[in-house]
């Protein structure tokens, strides 16, 4: 009887992660982006975008839709394994996007076996929620008539709200750093591969950085003149589909959008790579480790933050009893200063930013032993630097006798010298 039951258990485990597997790689959920494109009451062309439920679904031509309501991409098998790029990845961790595509009426037959003359092309867009990882293709969508010119968006084919249409995946684009943060000084690597369903295409690739609204081109190569220009892709790679870019020396002015793109007639493909660069600052303090004041005395206490970018940077003093601060039980919060200022934000030759927050400590005998911390958060932290000291704080009687004493022993040592030296010379004399 035990044994049935743990049998039981395993057939039902082994049933879940089937279940679980299937969905990971026969269907995707997705959002189908449709065009509708039409003239208004001016005559301006106006495109209006629907939202329209629908399933990537991979399998055979004849199979069933998983979801029969809504609109069916059944993606059959081509050399171009699209399964392949999402391999260890759970299907509620990816956000899925299709759009229709015009080729601007650009006709080249698609070099695959048994293809057709014509095609109708679909964009697909696969981000992992966590931001792991970006992929980006075609889907290819045989067809037996033409498309209608250049404008074909102005006539696309209708697709029915229960329709399935079978397509194979003709290109593919992969980033596995969608957004970088780098620091200053630091060689960074922009991922970017590309993979097409047939051997030997002719393609381009080009790397553009776009700041403030301009675009720079960085790199470019056709593999039918096999004409470079450019660096930061490894001319031996590209045959492989590894177009990524590398950058020697990170500097501010590496900050941008990276674009990847790879073109092979009639399509053209792009990836954007946000590389945002983040100094993490230094942070001092203009005091030791430990303070000595006399009680009411006044010291200026400075925390500074230096050298870090962006410039967003927060600075907080706190004090605390160091005896209660290591109690995880009823330890009292530490007490935030009020009496802080800052400093105006100071700007260094690298670009970098630097920022003093200070305040005026008046020694109190009750405020002796008690921990100063300075506090300093920023976006490329991801904890809080901490910077401490100790204050001690004497009474002035104390300081007052050995003043005293000191005074006393600077005046009589030389009257005592003095006086011994007479005497000794008025012991010769007789």
């Amino acid at each position: 009887m035990i044994m049935y039951f743990i049998l039981k258990i395993l057939s039902f485990l082994y049933f879940c992660a089937g279940v679980q597997c299937v969905h990971q790689v026969s269907w995707l959920p997705c959002q189908f982006t449709d065009e509708h494109v039409f003239k208004n009451e001016e005559g301006h062309t106006e495109t209006q975008l629907i939202h329209r439920e629908a399933l990537l679904q991979f399998g055979q031509i004849g199979d069933a839709a998983v979801n029969p309501h809504g609109i069916t991409f059944l993606i059959t098998v081509s050399k171009l394994d699209l399964r392949r790029y999402l391999e260890g990845v759970e299907a509620e961790q990816l956000e899925c996007e299709l759009r229709r595509y015009s080729t601007a009426g650009i006709h080249v037959r698609w070099p695959v076996l048994g293809a057709r003359e014509y095609n109708h092309w679909f964009t697909f867009t696969l981000k992992h929620t966590n931001g792991l990882f970006r992929i980006t293709g075609f889907l290819r969508h045989p067809s037996d008539t033409a498309a209608p010119g250049q404008q074909d968006y102005n006539s696309w084919t209708p697709i029915g709200d229960r329709e399935m249409l079978v397509t194979t995946t003709a290109m593919v684009m992969k980033t596995l750093t969608p957004s970088v943060r780098a620091g200053l000084g630091f060689k960074q690597k922009l991922h970017c591969q590309f993979a097409v369903d047939h051997h030997g295409p002719n393609f381009d690739v080009d790397w553009l950085l776009q700041q403030h609204g301009e675009r720079t081109s960085l790199f470019s190569h056709s593999s039918r003149s096999l004409q470079s220009k450019g660096s930061g892709v490894l001319h031996r790679s590209l045959a492989d589909g590894d177009a990524s870019y590398t950058l020697p020396f990170t500097k501010l002015s590496s900050e941008g959008t990276y674009i990847c793109s790879v073109s092979v007639l009639p399509l053209l493909v792009s990836m954007d790579i946000v590389l945002q660069i983040e100094e993490a600052p230094k942070v001092s303090l203009n005091v030791g480790p430990t303070l000595m004041l006399l009680e009411g005395g006044e010291q200026r206490v400075a925390c500074e933050a230096d050298r870090y970018y962006p410039l967003d940077v927060e600075i907080e003093w706190y004090m605390q009893d160091p005896a209660v601060a290591g109690q995880r039980v009823g330890a009292p919060l530490p007490e935030k200063l009020q009496n802080v200022l800052l400093s105006s934000h100071k700007h260094n030759d690298d670009k970098t930013y630097s920022l003093t927050a200070f305040f005026y400590l008046r020694a109190a005998l009750k405020h002796s032993g008690r921990e100063f911390t300075c506090r300093v958060s920023h976006k490329s932290l991801r904890v809080p630097i901490k910077k401490s000291f100790i204050l001690t704080v004497e009474e002035p009687t104390g300081w007052m006798f050995y003043i005293v004493i000191s005074l006393l022993l600077t005046l009589c040592v030389p009257c005592y010298l003095y006086l011994a030296r007479r005497k000794a010379r008025q012991n010769q004399l007789y």
